[in-house]
């Protein structure tokens, strides 16, 4: 589980820390998700708002493919907006702000005319609460495109690494809870856009390369990223006192194994 409030604390440091990484490992989803988003996007001026922009790589994308939209990316997380607030400086039609859409989604959608995130909307405490307040707050007929992660099982990156490095599976939870595969089942999210009051069309799924570690070493790049970064970092960080370097170079040698020769790389599947 990962709640708002550890995205405004320690999770969103270390995405801030961390934000080229994290734009290359979704840089194969981001070219899709981008295409989607523009071509979702009313003709004529307008207001689009990028929920959950991270280090703005989706906002900054939609500023430059459509300079006739004002471009408003929020995250609750004052570190990612700093990091994309210099990113983006120099784009006339692109802001950033400090935002919690567990408390101000209908004033931060209010007029918009757009809403896009890359993997932004699966920490809501209440998803089918903040979707009713952000269909509250945009223009009537106004899009919704988002990103999320498939099941677990095609995103072998995430749990099933950590569980080939420690011999723990982690736990699936129980109905809904706040995560990155929070919204992984259609049959979950559908129903509950459409309580919300929006009509949702079938996701399109996306199959893509998840990179972890380039260039000269990139074995030694994906460790690093990998401490940093989610599943396998909380299990690092549970390790026993001493027990972490052990479990340091049975990562290397698993990582290894997903090596080609100047990459390392996973299987990554998403929803559009």
């Amino acid at each position: 589980m990962t709640t708002a409030a550890e995205w405004s604390g320690p999770v969103g440091d270390a995405w801030a820390e961390s934000w080229i990484d994290t734009d290359r490992s979704f840089a194969g989803l981001s070219i899709r998700l981008d295409a989607a988003i523009v071509a979702a996007a009313r003709t004529g001026e307008g207001r689009a708002i990028d929920l959950g922009c991270g280090a703005g790589v989706t906002s900054i994308a939609l500023a430059k493919a459509r300079p006739d939209l004002g471009v408003v990316g929020v995250d609750v997380s004052p570190e990612l907006v700093a990091i994309a607030d210099t990113r983006g400086a120099g784009i006339d039609n692109l802001d950033f702000a400090v935002a919690d859409l567990d408390v101000d989604a209908a004033t931060v959608a209010r007029n918009a005319d757009l809403l896009c995130s890359r993997h932004g909307v699966m920490f809501f405490a209440d998803p089918a609460a903040v979707f009713a307040e952000l269909r509250a707050g945009v223009r009537p007929g106004t899009p919704l495109v988002f990103s999320c992660f498939r099941s677990p099982s095609l995103n072998p990156w995430a749990g099933a690494l950590a569980a080939e490095l420690t011999g723990v599976t982690p736990p699936r939870p129980q109905g809904y809870a706040p995560g990155p595969f929070a919204f992984a089942d259609p049959g979950f999210v559908a129903p509950m856009l459409a309580a919300a009051g929006w009509r949702t069309d079938d996701p399109e799924p996306v199959d893509y390369p998840y990179v972890a570690g380039e260039g000269a070493d990139p074995v030694a790049a994906a460790v690093d990223f990998f401490c940093r970064i989610g599943p396998v970092a909380a299990a690092l960080k549970a390790a026993p006192e001493g027990g972490s370097g052990a479990l340091l170079d049975r990562l290397a040698m698993l990582l290894q194994a997903r090596r080609g020769r100047d990459v390392v790389a996973f299987p990554a599947a998403a929803w559009i």
